[in-house]
């Protein structure tokens, strides 16, 4: 599956969001909107009654193709906290598995008055084609898709280096590990762009870094000390293995080896610099336990705000959703 112009899909007739698949293409103003959007919410999760009723009447349905604790767990508390209806479906015991069409799944789901389809799929585009062949007043949301995207992740991300480090626009950021199989990389290099950071770094070995990878305004490395010099945030990956269709690495301990990140390369760094993981941590393959649980570590800062964020998408969504429906509808009366 190749995804179309995202443009096409996710933005309503009045350039509002209506599906979130994507980071790329999508406007400095719209980033920095679903940033402030998620800072909102922050505040709610410290109250004691931490939900709002923003999509109360609505139904969310968690449609996970792949396995993902921490991403399907998230979007679950997100939307109970929005005070929306939940549906998980269970991919491997539904009709999909005995043989009916993912079109069919989904026409049912939505003769069901579904509003919202949370999508994560092994195949790059999924979520797009979803868009593009359900009923128009249902949002999709991309929780990822094979190589190509992971937005939320990569938004949930830019509100961590927001919240700790202010405006983009001085900052050098480091993505380091398997930038080739990585959906999170390119979301956060099409972010991190988008928002002005002058300075994105990518760092691995050849085998896994994109020979295009510098069309995006990034600069490669293959040297550690090289490219951690003077940086403020530092974003780790995961060896993305069972993506991996041939030997890449001559071996994990060679690879922690030169890429690992430890105290001894963290010193390259700006001293003040960050760490950052999205998840799940390999320690001792590409992070030591000594940086993941250290001071300037702020991987769990991730995790708390991926609810805020994933809060902040949904309801912008189903909000734009709402505003081109009322469009439609004020148009068809306007026709008569």
């Amino acid at each position: 599956m190749q995804p179309m112009d995202p443009n096409q899909i996710q933005l309503n007739s009045e350039g509002r969001l209506k599906h979130f698949l994507t980071t790329e293409g999508l406007s400095k103003e719209l980033l920095t909107e679903i940033i402030d959007t998620a800072n909102s919410f922050i505040s709610t999760q410290e109250r004691s009654v931490k939900t709002v009723p923003l999509l109360r009447g609505k139904t969310v349905v968690n449609l996970f193709f792949e396995n993902s604790t921490r991403t399907r767990s998230t979007f679950e508390l997100a939307a109970k906290r929005l005070s929306a209806n939940i549906l998980n479906l269970d991919i491997a015991r539904s009709a999909t598995s005995k043989g009916e069409t993912l079109m069919d799944t989904l026409w049912n789901l939505e003769s069901m008055y579904s509003d919202m389809f949370v999508v994560r799929h092994a195949d790059s585009g999924a979520a797009h084609f979803i868009a593009q062949h359900i009923t128009p007043n249902v949002a999709v949301i991309n929780a990822g898709d094979g190589r190509h995207a992971h937005p939320t992740q990569a938004m949930l991300d830019m509100l961590t280096i927001h919240r700790e480090k202010g405006a983009f626009e001085n900052l050098s950021v480091a993505i380091v590990g398997d930038i080739l199989h990585s959906r999170v990389a390119r979301s956060q290099v099409y972010a991190l762009k988008t928002l002005g950071c002058q300075d994105v770094r990518v760092i691995g070995p050849n085998t896994l870094i994109p020979k295009d990878i510098e069309s995006l305004g990034v600069r490669a490395f293959n040297n550690m000390q090289q490219g951690l010099k003077g940086v403020d945030v530092i974003i780790m990956l995961r060896l993305q293995k069972e993506r991996m269709q041939t030997a890449l690495l001559p071996s994990e301990s060679e690879y922690y080896r030169l890429y690992g990140l430890n105290t001894d390369k963290l010193a390259y760094a700006n001293p003040e610099a960050i760490v950052m993981h999205p998840g799940p941590i390999n320690r001792g393959v590409e992070i030591e336990s000594a940086v993941a649980d250290g001071p300037q570590s702020v991987i769990l800062k991730q995790v708390s705000n991926g609810i805020p964020m994933r809060m902040a998408v949904m309801a912008m969504a189903m909000g734009g959703q709402n505003q081109e429906q009322t469009l439609q509808e004020q148009n068809s009366e306007g026709a008569k």
